[in-house]
């Protein structure tokens, strides 16, 4: 694995967020709102009164208001100063979307604040090198850094479109963290993980 920085996604690293996702291998129709809608698009579109092909940059404009007030998290990794890649994580409520699917609300209730890992991004020209799972490893490491807790995740169990599925990760990467299977979505499989909190210097 190659060597990468990391960087919060912040008001001031949006920038670097519109670079990745605007080149090859990006993701500039969704901008990464999929699971961060409180409706269907088709009732966001009405309510906003956005045209159909005016939907991607709707998109990018409410995720940046969202980075803006501080509601919308991720770790975007660096090849020198380079935006390569992208993991979104955040707590539950950044991701109301997820809560509606019809396989997931079947389920149990999630343990109390619990993070999600919600997609992956990786520039064309970067992949099968290893960034996703650096992704993975600089957002667990946030996680941690900011109290841990239960962190789940929702990848495609056998993947039949190429990248448009890896988005959500795969079941290997997440299995050589430590997280375990709880119960499958359709074509995804529930994933799930403790991570404990940081301990501080001096602590006991």
């Amino acid at each position: 694995m190659m060597t990468y920085t990391f960087r919060e996604l912040t008001p001031r690293t949006w920038p670097d967020l519109e670079r990745l996702f605007r080149g090859p291998g990006g993701n500039s129709w969704c901008w990464c709102m999929y699971y961060r809608r409180e409706q269907s698009a088709a009732k966001e579109r009405a309510a906003y009164r956005v045209k159909k092909g005016d939907f991607p940059e709707h998109n990018r404009r409410r995720n940046e208001g969202l980075v803006r007030e501080g509601r919308s998290h991720g770790v975007l990794v660096y090849e020198r100063s380079v935006p390569i890649g992208w993991c979104a994580y955040g707590r539950a409520d950044e991701f109301p979307a997820i809560d509606r699917g019809r396989f997931y609300r079947k389920l149990p209730p999630p343990p109390t604040g619990i993070w999600r890992i919600a997609c992956f991004v990786v520039a064309a020209k970067h992949r099968r090198q290893g960034v996703a799972t650096a992704a993975l490893h600089a957002a667990l490491a946030s996680i941690r850094a900011q109290g841990g807790g239960s962190v789940e995740a929702y990848p495609v169990v056998a993947p039949q479109h190429g990248a448009n599925t890896v988005w959500f990760g795969t079941v290997p990467m997440f299995e050589r963290e430590g997280f375990r299977k709880v119960s499958r979505l359709g074509a995804s499989v529930l994933m799930r993980k403790r991570v404990r909190a940081l301990r501080k210097l001096g602590a006991r």
